[in-house]
């Protein structure tokens, strides 16, 4: 680090120190020969060998000393015994050659024997010897999260995101925070409480010394020594990321490419309110889509879907989707379709598609109305612009009808597996259908003036 970070201030060593005089894995050498010693261990195996006959062997022996033999009667497993604070420890040791050593099925995995031990020896000490420390992090409580040193470093990243963010809120949403005693001015100066996107976290190994960016200490261990989040990069200990609120800040160098990633991943990445690639190709298929007959009912060619979908991935916001580039306009409307098939949480989300579909079995008009606009109130501030610009763009190229031949009914049949979460199985969409029809015709009633 350098002399005048900031990180002086924020990390803290005291674990870091603690694993510092953890012992060091010793290996207790096989004096005999054995013939049939596995090709996968070395001068630690033992052969078959007694718990008595061990704890005779290592008795005195040093903390960190381990050998491995196999136990009278095993037949899938072997034994690691392994000698710690002074007492001798016996675990069931497995390996395969796809995965390595390992303790247990889809538990840590580790390319020698070795490192297998290393990590279990630190483990143990710091349990040992740091059990106040990380007693005091399991009890921290969220509110830690705007104290931590993830806030701390990317306090003026977060607040320009809070910036753009809060051009969009409406007084209804101000009215809300305060109803609720939260002032509105508090809570921008982390970020809106309106903004909402879950981390995206993976066990990580780490190289070199990492800190939790939730509670400030050190991400102890020999391998897989805490979590990352795949898209902002945040890191921490597994418990202390089940207190991170859902506020991720997504990297854009994180972000593989726009087809099948999660949609408020994208908007916060991108810092726009609408997809580009759907805006895009919208805009694209209303300059010159808009009288094309069958248009999003006939395909393009699957071979140049895929290439504009890599081209968009790839080129982001600069690709082009000009009729130079792309004479038939129907591989525009395949690209837009397919980036909305593969969005992991459809645009009328899971949580939301009930509420749709109990709208459609309203008696009357009024009641279906307010049920349809109270559905709508179920969806999250990116899923439902995206789905309001998709709506209002259907309903243009519905009003377009004696030239394409394409009416709301035909639009929501194309659609309806496409923006909402229907089971693949499922052959009978006529209600789905009815409903995105409902919601395509009633468009400017419904979406004006909603959120």
């Amino acid at each position: 680090m350098e002399p005048n970070s900031p990180l002086h201030k924020i990390w803290k060593p005291e674990l870091y120190k603690i694993q510092l005089e953890a012992p060091s894995p010793i290996v207790i050498p096989c004096r005999r020969e054995l013939q049939d010693a596995p090709e996968f261990y070395g001068r630690e195996y033992h052969g078959v060998m007694g718990h008595l006959e061990v704890e005779k062997l290592v008795a005195g022996m040093r903390d960190g000393s381990f050998l491995v033999r196999k136990s009278p009667g095993a037949c899938d497993f072997y034994t690691l015994s392994l000698r710690f604070n002074n007492k001798t420890k016996h675990f069931k040791i497995y390996y395969t050659s796809s995965v390595g050593h390992f303790l247990q099925q889809n538990f840590k995995c580790f390319e020698t024997i070795h490192d297998l031990v290393a990590d279990g020896l630190v483990n143990f000490y710091m349990h040992l010897h740091a059990a106040p420390i990380i007693k005091n992090m399991i009890l921290q409580t969220s509110n830690c999260y705007h104290q931590s040193p993830y806030m701390a470093l990317n306090r003026r990243k977060l607040l320009a995101i809070s910036k753009d963010i809060q051009t969009s809120i409406t007084a209804e949403s101000i009215n809300e925070l305060v109803a609720r005693s939260i002032s509105p001015a508090l809570e921008t100066n982390v970020l809106p409480v309106v903004y909402e996107k879950s981390h995206t976290f993976k066990i990580h190994t780490f190289k070199g010394l990492n800190w939790c960016e939730f509670c400030a200490n050190f991400l102890w261990g020999f391998t897989a020594q805490g979590v990352k989040c795949e898209l902002c990069g945040f890191t921490a200990h597994y418990k202390c990321s089940e207190l991170v609120p859902p506020k991720c800040v997504p990297d854009l160098k994180r972000v593989r490419g726009v087809f099948g990633t999660d949609l408020t991943t994208v908007v916060a990445a991108f810092k726009c309110d609408i997809p580009f690639v759907v805006r895009l190709c919208v805009e694209e298929i209303e300059n010159r889509g808009m009288l094309q007959e069958g248009i999003y009912r006939v395909s393009g060619f699957a071979d140049e879907i895929d290439a504009l979908r890599i081209t968009l991935d790839k080129e982001g916001e600069k690709a082009d989707l000009s009729e130079k580039t792309y004479g038939n306009v129907n591989v525009i409307a395949g690209a837009l379709k397919l980036y909305l098939r593969l969005l992991p949480i459809p645009l009328i989300t899971f949580q939301a598609y009930p509420a749709f579909m109990v709208a459609t079995r309203c008696n009357n008009l009024q009641e279906q109305m307010r049920a349809m606009r109270d559905a709508l109130k179920h969806l999250p501030s990116a899923h439902y612009k995206s789905l309001k610009y998709v709506i209002e763009h259907l309903y243009r190229v519905a009003s377009h009808y004696d030239y394409n031949k394409m009416n709301e009914h035909n639009l929501a049949t194309v659609f309806a597996p496409t923006l909402m979460p229907t089971p693949k199985q499922m052959t009978d969409l006529s209600q789905e259908i009815y409903m995105l029809s409902f919601l395509i015709s009633n468009s400017k009633s419904l979406l004006e003036n909603e959120k």
